[in-house]
């Protein structure tokens, strides 16, 4: 079976959020299993900075965006570590900027955006072809390659390169769907008469995102509870229709992590190494963490969060009650950025709290580590959340999750109920409604639990036991390219 994995985003080469994380590991676990599997993504300025070894092929490709033809050039790589090729499609015109999709500090997105990713989702099936890889399953990922279904359904459909390739779209996010003015059908080269309700049109504009839903073999989403709630308006965001009638070719399958990369027993990026069956070394990072942020290094409950500062994350619960939150012996620690008035806010709270809290506003990796081993709680009340990864990362180091039970967190989040000690498959705290009141009340009641020594330390280790690996999503992935491949 021969796989092509496209995806804008890649860990370790570019990255915005979860996709590049998955994107960078799901393909490894894939080829694992037998199944030869290449990835295509732009070659951005970011990875031209970075020198990462990458050989420039004889390949060229030509697309033509309205009236222009443009030129693209063909890099090749492998993912680290690995011998899953990576290739990169070079246009210093469209991919030589410091920003993937949006100007470097800011949340303004690029205005050719539309333009940028028909060239990717053209150029990606041309050097498919120069390659000669005759790919059994074309596998998109998110709006940026939403394209790509439209053109293997059309413009390349009796190619033979393609002639027996099915399709699979993946959803890591329905908030972001690629939507741009209906002129830019112009750039596309597709036929106007696409544009129409049922396929490319959404309320009078171009929708990526949709089109790839509407013109895919498959769908999958990151996880069961997330493939159903986007049936529905409240978070189908515009497509929950769209997404309905294609019930019956809809999956959730939850994103696994690698336990190469995100594990305490071998983690190189922590000061002490642990595992479930000796956690000492937990409490060492926790000290070593206390003491980076300038924080006390008090044995009290130590909460953080790891994430993008948006709305959807569920910062107003916590902006709501975060002064009764203070009056709580306990220490927070937050790091991730977005929108500027969460960065002012957090900021504020560090400068009132100095003793209690801490704040970064960036992302780097060596920290992210830090804070899931040193930490004794993590916090994620998102109001959505397709899957999310650092609930999964964090059971694995022994950080207790308190989520809110929606999308990913609620498949991968058990609550511990109301029992004096956890059940076996319980391994956080989950509250349902999107409500401030029952944030806190729900924190209140961890910081209760974590008092008890023995117990918390039994639900850690609930934690650490289960396994969230990438091999678990590669299988359910392989068993539907197969399903595909049979025509079922």
């Amino acid at each position: 079976m021969r796989v092509a994995y496209l995806s804008s985003e890649v860990i370790p080469f570019a990255k915005t959020g979860g996709l590049a994380d998955i994107a960078g590991a799901i393909p490894k676990s894939i080829q694992k299993q037998g199944v030869e599997i290449i990835v295509i993504m732009p070659l951005y300025g970011i990875i031209k900075e970075n020198h990462y070894p990458l050989t420039k092929t004889d390949i060229q490709v030509e697309v033509r965006i309205g009236d222009t033809l443009r030129t693209g050039y063909v890099y090749r790589g492998f993912l680290p570590d690995t011998q899953v090729p990576v290739y990169f499609l070079d246009n210093d015109q469209y991919y030589g900027r410091k920003g993937l999709y949006n100007y470097p500090c800011t949340t303004k997105d690029y205005e050719d955006n539309s333009e940028r990713f028909i060239f990717f989702a053209q150029a990606a099936l041309k050097a498919i072809e120069k390659l000669k890889i005759f790919p059994d399953i074309v596998h998109c990922n998110d709006w940026q390659t939403g394209l790509v279904p439209v053109y293997l359904k059309t413009t390349y459909a009796k190619r033979g390169c393609f002639k027996n390739t099915k399709i699979m779209m993946t959803i890591h996010n329905l908030a972001y769907q690629g939507i741009f003015w209906h002129w830019d059908m112009n750039l596309t080269g597709l036929d106007w008469s696409l544009f129409n309700w049922k396929q490319l049109e959404f309320y009078g504009k171009l929708n990526f995102l949709k089109s790839g839903i509407v013109f895919s073999d498959l769908i999958t989403t990151v996880s069961k509870t997330y493939a159903k709630e986007i049936q529905t308006p409240e978070y189908g965001a515009g497509l929950d229709s769209v997404l309905k009638e294609r019930a019956k070719d809809l999956y959730g399958i939850i994103n696994g992590i690698d336990y190469t990369i995100w594990n305490p027993e071998t983690d190189k990026l922590i000061i002490a190494n642990y595992g479930r069956k000796d956690l000492r070394g937990k409490l060492l990072c926790k000290r070593a963490l206390q003491n980076k942020f300038k924080l006390p290094e008090k044995d009290i409950p130590l909460v953080a969060m790891i994430t993008r500062l948006t709305a959807q994350k569920g910062l107003d619960l916590v902006v709501d009650k975060f002064q009764d939150l203070m009056k709580i012996n306990l220490q927070f620690i937050l790091l991730g950025n977005g929108e500027q008035r969460y960065h002012k806010l957090f900021q504020d709270y560090a400068k009132a709290f100095p003793s209690k809290v801490a704040v970064k506003l960036a992302f780097d990796e060596r920290s992210a580590h830090e804070i899931e081993a040193g930490a004794d709680i993590f916090l994620m009340p998102s109001r959505f959340e397709p899957c999310g990864l650092n609930q999964l990362y964090s059971l694995k180091y022994g950080t207790v999750p308190i989520v809110r039970g929606t999308g990913g967190l609620a498949d991968t989040i058990t609550d511990i109920g109301s029992r004096a000690a956890p059940h076996k498959e319980a391994n956080g705290f989950l509250f349902e409604k999107y409500d401030s009141d029952l944030l806190m009340a729900t924190i209140v009641k961890a910081i209760d639990f974590f008092k008890n020594k023995i117990r918390w330390a039994e639900l850690m280790r609930n934690g650490m036991a289960q396994d969230w690996s990438l091999e678990r999503s590669a299988l359910e992935y392989i068993a539907l390219y197969k399903r595909l491949g049979e025509g079922k």
